[in-house]
């Protein structure tokens, strides 16, 4: 029989958690110059020790952002989704999650953004599923409705506004924007539908986090902040109408998500804007964030992935490195049971494991920073004086110089 090992199964099957993981050098490596003691810290920095949340496994505390790339056609993922989340999944994150899918047409942030609102739309975005798997990756996607922020009329421009913009009230985000139609009871009920059959369309894909967007001033938060939010029903005025809606809405995508599968959802913890005759409360608060947090948690949401802003341009942003960090830090504080991320110019693997390992938060989000670096974790690695999984394709990429040397 021939000793022959296709060398396809080696380059196509990563080991172990796969890139992006810690592990002990070989005896092989450790002959090439790879660290001296051929042992990683003990404990591992933190930003390099798994994470559990239900039936998953994170490598690594690093998780990629939803970004939106704008490079769609009626919702359809194409080659450069493939290549671009490829890219991503192979460089060692614990976590990628795609950018904004519209759960309908009209949900959409722009003409060409992601949709996952009908059947057709599944099996491009199993073929990225795919790839993320074949390399240990995790991959998770965000479910969004842009509300009173959509703008999905016509393809061939990205000025021309709907006619049928909806929203929580009648409330324009700005001047420039159509005022919005407020959504009749029935509308609600309907949107809400439209998110659980993106979460099993999301299922069948293959994705193994969904995150819900309530941030950002898209729909969710709309109902969640009263700068958007002017309804007199039950689902306006009081803190516990106006979360309502996303409360309804996460428990409708947890009745049909699989229980293994984590359920995030992103919300913007403040508005960022100062009380006011014209909005008196200064729009959503972070102790209405902590609060439905706690709500969430008993809902079966797994993580909050703490954001900002969104709902006004009034909003004073006060940008600083970790700007955003200590909102993640008042979810874990109050909300025990529920696990917290951290997201806003995060730019380096030290700062990084520093948020995690000083408890500030559970997870780190970034989006710029991988642009700019998609091998942020594997070059992290040296920062930290970890030693980890590399894709074996790019084995001959590692750099021993910035390593310690036998």
């Amino acid at each position: 029989m021939s000793s022959f090992i296709d060398p396809r199964h080696f380059y196509h099957d990563q080991c172990g958690l796969g890139p992006g993981s810690a592990v002990e050098p070989t005896a092989s490596e450790v002959k090439q110059g790879y660290t001296a003691q051929a042992k990683n810290p003990v404990p591992l920095p933190k930003l390099f020790q798994p994470l559990k949340i239900r039936g998953l496994t994170l490598k690594n505390r690093v998780s990629a952002s939803p970004m939106c790339m704008y490079s769609s056609q009626d919702g359809f993922a194409s080659d450069f989704h493939l290549v671009h989340i490829g890219q991503l999944t192979m460089r060692g994150l614990g976590l990628t999650i795609m950018e904004a899918f519209g759960v309908s047409p009209e949900g959409r942030i722009t003409p060409h953004c992601l949709g996952v609102w009908k059947d057709e739309h599944i099996e491009e975005l199993q073929q990225i599923a795919s790839f993320a798997h074949a390399n240990k990756g995790t991959i998770g996607i965000q479910l969004a409705h842009a509300g009173r922020k959509s703008s999905v009329a016509d393809e061939s421009t990205w000025t021309k506004r709907r006619d049928n913009v909806l929203g929580p009230s009648a409330v324009a985000f700005d001047s420039n924007l159509w005022t919005p139609k407020g959504l009749s009871i029935d509308d609600i009920h309907c949107i809400q539908q439209d998110f659980a059959l993106a979460a099993i369309r999301a299922d069948k894909a293959g994705f193994d986090v969904i995150e819900l967007h309530g941030a950002h001033g898209y729909l969710l938060h709309e109902f969640l902040s009263p700068i958007s939010n002017k309804r007199t029903d039950e689902h306006g005025g009081i803190f516990d109408n106006r979360i309502r809606f996303v409360v309804e809405t996460v428990r409708k995508v947890r009745q049909v998500w699989p229980e293994q599968k984590p359920l995030f959802v992103r919300l913007s913890m403040t508005d960022w804007v100062s009380p006011s005759d014209e909005i008196p409360t200064g729009g959503w608060t972070e102790e209405e964030s902590v609060e439905l947090a706690k709500i969430l948690a008993k809902e079966g949401v797994d993580l909050v992935d703490c954001s900002t802003s969104g709902s006004n341009p009034k909003q004073q942003i006060p940008l600083s490195p970790g700007y955003q960090v200590h909102f993640a830090t008042a979810i874990k504080q109050a909300a025990p049971d529920m696990l917290a991320g951290a997201v806003g110019l995060i730019t380096n693997a030290k700062q990084a494991n520093n948020i995690v390992e000083d408890d500030k938060a559970d997870v780190v989000f970034l989006a710029r920073a991988l642009l700019r670096d998609p091998s942020f974790v594997l070059n992290g690695t040296a920062e930290l004086g970890v030693f980890a999984q590399y894709p074996h394709q790019y084995e001959r990429g590692r750099n021993k110089s910035i390593l310690t040397f036998v």
